[in-house]
C-alpha cells in the first residue's frame, strides 16, 4: 500500500511486512503466539514538539527484551530506527505515542516449542496517549493497593516489557470499582511494585526514592533519577513497604505516555493538602524542559 491510499494519516500509520499501512488495518493472524500466548515484547517512545525523546534508549531496551526472551528479526537497529520514524514522518503526527512491537509469531513447523516460531517485528505511530487524563495529572490522582498481587519476578522478568497484563487488569477494576484513577500494585511480601503502565516514587525524608522490585526500569524512571542528580536531590533505588510509601511527604508516578504525574491519594492516605507537593512539580517542570535537549531528542523531517 502506497502513502497515498491512506486517506487519515493522523489517525495512525503501522508498519507490518515492509508495508505502511493505516493503523486501523494492522492486524495478526488468530494463531500467533504473541496472542494466544502473550509471548511478546514491545517498547513504547515518544514524540513531543516534533521530536523522539530519547529514541536509543528504548530502542536499547527493546533489543534487550528481544534477546531475554530469544526472539531475533531480520530488521537490523537501523531498519527500526528508520521504521519509527517513517511511521511518523508519514502520519504527520508532531505529538505521538510511537510503539515497536515483537510478536514471536507461529512456528514454521508442526509443534509446540517456541524456537520454532518466526518472529515478527511491528511499529506503529498513533496519536499521543495519557496514562492518566490530564485533569487527574493537574489536579493529582487518587490510587489504591489493589488486593491483585504483581506478578512475581520469577515467575515473569518485569524488567523485559510484556503483555502479561492479568493482574494489572484486576487492579484497574478494583480501582474502578473504588472510584480511584488507578491501581499501585504491591508484591505478596507488601512492597511495592509498580502500577498499569508506570513506575512510582515517594519523597520520603528528603530523599526520592523508588522500587527495586516488581517494575519495569522505565526510561522515564531512569530521566526522573537524572533530574534529581541535576536538581542536587538524594535519590534512592531500594524496597519500600505499602506502609512506608504511605508515610512519604509526596509521591508521584511517571510513564512515557503522561511524565511526572502527582499522587495525592493513596488508599485513605492523603498527601500534603491534597495537591501535587512542591518537589515533585519541581521535577515535572524540568522534565519536560529536557525534551529540548538536543542530546535526548531526535527531530522528524516531515513531509512537505
Amino acid at each position: 500500500m502506497t502513502e497515498k491510499q491512506i486517506l487519515n494519516p493522523a489517525d495512525g500509520i503501522a508498519w507490518m511486512e515492509g508495508d505502511f499501512i493505516p493503523l486501523s488495518e494492522a492486524k495478526i493472524g488468530v494463531g500467533d503466539w504473541g496472542l494466544v500466548r502473550s509471548d511478546a515484547t514491545y517498547d513504547v517512545v515518544s514524540v513531543w514538539d516534533g521530536a523522539f525523546f530519547r529514541l536509543e534508549d528504548h530502542l536499547d531496551r527493546f533489543a534487550a527484551s528481544m534477546k531475554a526472551l530469544r526472539m531475533s528479526v531480520p530488521q537490523s537497529r537501523d531498519d527500526m530506527r528508520q521504521i519509527l520514524i517513517d511511521c511518523v514522518r508519514r502520519s504527520g503526527l508532531r505529538t505521538s505515542y510511537v510503539a515497536m512491537v515483537c510478536l514471536r509469531g507461529t512456528p514454521v513447523r508442526p509443534t509446540r516449542l517456541p524456537s520454532a516460531c518466526e518472529n515478527k517485528f511491528i511499529a506503529y505511530a498513533r496519536p499521543w496517549v495519557w496514562v492518566f487524563p490530564e485533569p487527574v495529572i493537574q489536579r493529582g490522582a487518587h490510587l489504591i493497593i489493589p488486593k491483585s498481587i504483581r506478578i512475581p519476578p520469577e515467575s515473569v522478568d518485569p524488567t523485559v516489557k510484556n503483555y502479561h497484563w492479568g493482574d494489572m487488569t484486576y487492579g484497574l477494576f478494583e480501582a474502578e470499582d473504588a472510584g480511584a484513577d488507578n491501581a499501585l500494585l504491591a508484591d505478596a511480601d507488601g512492597y511495592i511494585c509498580e502500577g498499569p503502565g508506570f513506575n512510582v516514587f515517594a519523597i520520603l525524608n528528603d530523599t526520592v526514592v523508588t522500587p527495586n522490585r516488581g517494575a519495569l526500569e522505565g526510561i522515564t524512571r531512569r530521566t526522573v533519577l537524572e533530574l534529581c542528580e541535576a536538581l542536587n536531590l538524594p535519590s534512592e533505588i531500594r524496597p519500600i513497604s505499602i506502609e512506608e510509601f504511605k508515610q512519604a511527604d509526596e509521591a508521584f508516578a511517571c510513564t512515557t505516555a503522561g511524565g511526572i504525574m502527582p499522587i495525592r491519594r493513596l488508599d485513605d492516605r492523603i498527601y500534603g493538602n491534597d495537591a501535587p507537593g512542591p518537589v515533585t512539580l519541581k521535577i515535572k517542570s524540568l522534565f519536560w524542559d529536557w525534551h529540548a535537549r538536543p542530546d535526548l531528542r531526535l527531530e522528524v523531517t516531515y513531509d512537505d
